[in-house]
């Protein structure tokens, strides 16, 4: 496809570039008056960071038990660049709380240092910093329900998460940037854009974007977090991903994948030790547009394992080589039991460009090498018509330098019912009908990728 090959040009000039680019000062010296945050132990205070300041996140900046960061609509939060022991982000302990709540007009904005959010940085510049990560008291499902997070060093004990209350409250995300982060700590270990390790159903996490990030967009680490209007986009991992019980709902979710190297759209796990912990990994997420890198590369769409359950529905998949692959053991507890057990319940979706548009190879089981699965293939393939699941062009076109994400195909007709009070009930499948909530305040809007 001739916007795939003008889009690898663009990725590999923009990756000659982006070093230099977020370090470039030239007549741009905003980062000289900025107010430096470093953190020593005593993590940020409760304190508030206003819009008529420059803020730059100097090394891993804490918010610790028992303090409340409150960040003005509008405020602008830096980090430097750098790797390993030199790498910056924001972390939320398990015990503190942030307040982001920016609005459509003044959003919050989390970029490298450098950035004059003017195209000094270019849209697809990746890993130039860390990211936010945010833990809580939520349950997980491993032995002793809690874990550390990756990408903070193990020696840091503020990387703890997970605990027993699902109604805990970590804050308030809303009309949130995050760009450019996933910088590498070491042994092939970024951050996410987003990490949410044992974050609880109390806390609010709405219109929030997560572009150009090295490794995953968002990654839900358990917890019970609920998800609406969020943006996933250009990110080198996958698009959204979740493990160690994740048990929360999601609603309006755009997942857009980087075609020079994303890999999921998403990727769904169970648990570590044991696999088999509770709670189970099994999220309800309805109404996504998740777009892939294109057919004639070989990625899924998404991949359950280590038995994962996923509850998806109302939702449209377009262009991915591969559809929906979940993992089978031969004989042991695994994804293809969850879906016998009514874990996995993917239905009344709309796949098009997806596994060739064939139906029957849409849905698919893998396992190891020199396993036999061709009853559960033919079982799961025919479970794709079973869940009314359709084969059809949702009209969202793709141009060589942009996305018209509102799609102009028949996405109304036979919607799954919402199962919970806490969905919004709308008469359409994907994230967007006529209103593009992405609208202006996301990067991936302004730089024109998206109409």
């Amino acid at each position: 496809m001739k916007y795939f090959k003008i889009y690898l040009f663009i990725f590999a000039v923009t990756m000659l570039l982006m070093i230099s680019s977020c370090e470039r000062k030239g007549d741009y010296t905003i980062d000289e008056g900025s107010e430096v945050i470093t953190d020593n132990g005593g993590g940020t205070g409760t304190t508030t960071w206003t819009s008529d300041n420059n803020y730059l996140l100097d090394g891993f900046v804490f918010v610790n038990d028992g303090q409340v960061l409150t960040i003005e609509p509008g405020t602008v939060i830096r980090a430097k660049t750098g790797q390993g022991e030199n790498a910056s982000a924001l972390i939320v302990a398990r015990g503190g709380r942030i307040i982001a709540a920016g609005n459509s007009v003044n959003p919050i904005i989390f970029t490298c240092e450098g950035d004059d959010l003017d195209g000094s940085v270019p849209v697809f510049a990746k890993g130039l910093w860390g990211g936010l990560i945010i833990l809580g008291n939520a349950p997980l499902n491993n032995e002793f329900n809690e874990a550390h997070i990756e990408g903070i060093p193990i020696s840091e004990p503020r990387g703890i998460y997970g605990g027993g209350n699902e109604e805990d409250d970590s804050g308030i995300l809303k009309y949130v940037s995050i760009r450019h982060g996933g910088t590498n700590i070491g042994s092939e270990n970024e951050i996410n854009g987003l990490t949410l390790g044992g974050v609880g159903n109390k806390t609010t996490i709405e219109y929030v974007e997560v572009i150009s990030n090295k490794d995953d967009g968002i990654e839900f680490f358990g917890g019970s977090v609920n998800c609406r209007n969020i943006v996933s986009a250009f990110n080198g991992d996958d698009a959204f991903d979740y493990d160690l019980g994740y048990h929360g709902y999601g609603q309006f979710w755009l997942g857009i994948e980087d075609v020079a190297e994303g890999d999921l759209l998403i990727e769904g796990s169970g648990g570590v030790d044991p696999e088999l912990g509770t709670p189970y990994a099994i999220p309800f997420i309805f109404n996504c547009t998740l777009i892939g890198r294109g057919n004639n590369i070989t990625n899924r769409t998404i991949q359950l394992n280590r038995f994962a359950g996923l509850n998806l529905a109302n939702t449209i998949l377009i262009t991915q080589h591969n559809g929906v692959f979940i993992e089978y053991k031969a004989g042991l507890n695994d994804c293809y039991s969850q879906f016998e057990n009514g874990n996995i319940n993917i239905l009344k979706n709309i796949f098009w460009d997806v596994a060739d548009n064939i139906a029957d190879e849409i849905f698919r089981v893998y396992a190891e090498n020199g396993t036999n699965i061709d009853e559960q293939n033919e079982i799961f393939s025919a479970y794709f018509t079973d869940a009314q699941n359709t084969v059809s062009n949702p009209g969202i076109e793709i141009n060589e330098n942009s996305y018209d994400i509102l799609p102009a195909g028949n996405i109304s007709d036979n919607l799954a019912p919402y199962p919970d009070p806490w969905f919004n009930d709308v008469n359409f499948k994907g994230a967007f009908l006529y209103d593009n909530w992405a609208r202006n305040w996301t990067l991936l809007h302004q730089s024109g990728w998206i109409k």
